[in-house]
């Protein structure tokens, strides 16, 4: 092959990579399967290893990382990278509209551009005819570091831009982020070699982003998303779109990630209003962020509007409350579950965090206490996201003072006295009483009544721990036997709750397999499992008698948690429980066992987005794949329907891009009703 074709063959690799990558990293929708793209690589990879004068700047083997550095040069920035002003509630925001519209002398409506503002690293990626030639960080906004080498190795920044019209210099700014499926794996592959982990995605994403060595950044699930521009030299007859949220687009259409939540708020109210609906929706989001950017939409505006010393004038960022606090960890006490877990919980001193007060996290286990090393005593970094357990997420060593106290692990249970074991292979101490526990009986009874499992209401905590401290109840069994005056009689009860409660009883004898089956509490046996093992088997009977060979062929149960469903089939006790349950008149439907390819609608993947009136998420999900299918939590090329309910957002708008048959909630009921 002379060296004119080895160009030309060199050029067509690139040029296929290069949009496969835009199709996988941005779009989400490969065309071609991954190992025809590792064939098409690794040929190319071997053309430029025989000629490295063919290997091309925009050429996607340079995402694997280069040489590494000695240290980062600096970067000055043509246009400064400013900070935005933050407001905190609403007030704020209707003043800086107020601001907006006196400064532009209208009493007109503003129009913004509306964005989720990314918990990750600003930077600036510099492209020259269309080629990525520079990245760098934000920095103190004049001067940054050169970390070209490590944005090259993310794949949602394009080596080269898409189409044709793009300016000749083009500066794109964006935020280069973990999201937090990324960011878990990440953090258990580091658990698991012994090595640190890191102590949010932002955290992560920074230190990535500043490794020298730029393989190593090639490894990080890193992201890029692009929020706006700095310096452009068009170039003849060029232009951009005249709106914040048209160049968003075009940027888009050049091959950038830009996020799916951004819309155009036709005035201040709408923002708020934008600001509310997308507050509900933070922590279902695959990324973190801290608030929501609002951007005067026009540039003509934008422009009039002008810049203070450290902030344009025409953007400002409304906070959400904040997820990570300081704070100082008073003491720690024990707590027992259900299973028997001895779980460290450190009593704070009270901290707003997450948008409510927090006095207490969990430490998780021995080896989490050892890997923050912290002692009481310390001032402590809290973190709370939605409805998630407050964690202690990282120590501030030098504010700890002299007389810190080592944490030390009980030998005998806190609740019992029994010893506690930490068995082979796991790090959860437990405590070896079983039922003679009193915590883990209390504990057993609020699972099986809890919503996902028996959901008999009214039977909250507080009534459990009566039911169990006054002796009325021992075991799950007990609850059926117990009598009006008994339950009368206790505080805050009288007949009427008493006889409310019985017949929440009673009706909650009628079940399903599943449900009975995770109302057991059998370990690691979650709601999904429990119905695998329900439609396998089809009958309780077939569970209790299959042995760990049979229980390995259920989906999703692996040799370790067939263990724990035999052992716990296999003790007595647990047998006498579910003959009594039956006894009191618990009762379910068999369900008739079919092969997977025979359910009807095996084979197709469903996703669930917005609000359902008539269901829960859960029970929608559970309905689905009772029929076969599988329920993935994002659209993708492979999504066969997406179901809508009021409040939908980026998933519809994905969907009707790819063309996927959107059902409503009335659809999916009539569906539902078909089999």
């Amino acid at each position: 092959m002379n060296d004119s074709e080895l160009i030309q063959q060199v050029t067509s690799l690139v040029e296929k990579l290069l949009k496969y990558n835009h199709e996988y990293y941005v779009l989400d929708s490969p065309s071609i399967p991954d190992a025809e793209y590792d064939r098409l690589f690794r040929q190319l990879q071997a053309i430029e290893a025989e000629h490295p004068a063919l290997i091309q700047a925009d050429s996607p083997t340079q995402r694997v990382g280069g040489i590494a550095l000695d240290s980062f040069s600096q970067v000055q920035h043509e246009v400064p990278m400013l900070s935005l002003d933050n407001a905190f509630d609403e007030e704020e925001m209707r003043d800086f509209n107020r601001r907006v519209q006196e400064r532009l002398k209208t009493t007109a409506a503003i129009e913004y551009g509306c964005e989720p503002k990314l918990d990750g690293i600003a930077v600036s990626l510099l492209y020259r005819d269309g080629v990525l030639v520079r990245g760098a960080t934000r920095g103190d906004g004049s001067t940054g570091e050169d970390i070209t080498q490590n944005v090259k190795t993310i794949g949602s920044i394009p080596l080269r831009l898409q189409g044709h019209d793009f300016p000749e210099v083009l500066e794109v700014r964006g935020e280069i982020y973990m999201p937090k499926a990324g960011f878990a794996k990440l953090n258990q592959q580091a658990a698991e070699r012994g090595e640190k982990t890191f102590a949010n995605p932002r955290n992560a994403a920074a230190g990535s982003l500043r490794q020298l060595d730029s393989k190593i950044t090639a490894t990080r699930p890193l992201q890029m998303c692009a929020y706006g521009v700095g310096h452009i030299v068009l170039g003849q007859g060029k232009a951009l779109p005249d709106t914040h949220t048209g160049i968003l687009q075009q940027l888009q259409a050049w091959g950038f990630l830009i996020n799916a939540e951004m819309a155009v708020a036709n005035d201040i109210e709408a923002c708020i209003d934008y600001y509310q609906k997308l507050g509900t929706k933070r922590d279902d989001l695959a990324y973190d962020i801290d608030g929501i950017v609002f951007k005067v939409n026009a540039t003509e505006l934008q422009q009039r509007l002008g810049f203070v010393s450290r902030a344009p004038r025409w953007a400002i960022a409304y906070k959400f409350p904040a997820q990570e606090e300081l704070t100082v960890l008073q003491e720690v006490e024990f707590q027992v579950g259900r299973t028997g877990a001895v779980t460290p919980v450190a009593r704070l001193k009270p901290v707003f965090v997450g948008g409510v007060t927090v006095s207490n996290a969990t430490l998780h286990n021995r080896d989490e206490v050892e890997r923050l090393g912290v002692m009481v005593g310390d001032t402590v970094i809290i973190r709370r996201a939605g409805d998630v357990i407050p964690q202690v997420v990282a120590v501030v060593p030098e504010r700890r003072p002299e007389d810190a106290k080592a944490i030390e692990f009980p030998s005998q249970c806190p609740v019992c006295q029994s010893p506690v074991v930490v068995e082979e292979g796991e790090v959860v101490a437990r405590c070896s009483g079983g039922l003679i526990c009193g915590a883990q009986r209390k504990e057993a009874i609020k699972h099986f009544v809890s919503r996902k499992a028996l959901d008999v209401d009214g039977l909250g905590d507080k009534l459990v721990e009566q039911l169990v401290e006054q002796g009325l109840v021992e075991s799950i069994a007990d609850l059926f036997q117990l009598q009006h005056q008994q339950v009368a009689g206790l505080e805050r009860m009288g007949d009427k709750s008493a006889s409310n409660l019985l017949a929440a009883l009673e009706a909650s004898k009628s079940t399903s397999l599943p449900k009975f089956l995770f109302a057991l509490g059998i370990r690691q046996v979650g709601e999904a499992t429990a119905r695998n093992l329900a439609q396998h088997f089809g009958k309780l009977e077939a569970i209790v008698a299959a042995d760990e060979e049979a229980l390995v062929e259920v989906a999703d149960v692996g040799p370790i948690m067939a263990g724990f469903i035999r052992s716990f089939f296999a003790d007595q006790r647990n047998l006498d429980q579910i003959t009594r349950l039956c006894e009191a008149g618990l009762n379910w439907p068999d369900i008739q066992v079919k092969a997977q390819h025979q359910l009807p609608l095996a084979g197709q993947t469903y996703v669930l987005t917005g609000t359902l009136e008539t269901l829960s998420r859960n029970d929608a999900k559970a309905a689905l794949q009772e029929l076969g299918a599988k329920v993935a939590g994002s659209v993708s090329a492979k999504t066969s329907v997406l179901v809508a309910g009021p409040g939908a957002g980026s998933k519809l708008k994905k969907a009707q891009d790819l063309e996927i048959e959107i059902m409503d909630e009335e659809g999916l009921q009539a569906l539902l009703a078909k089999y």
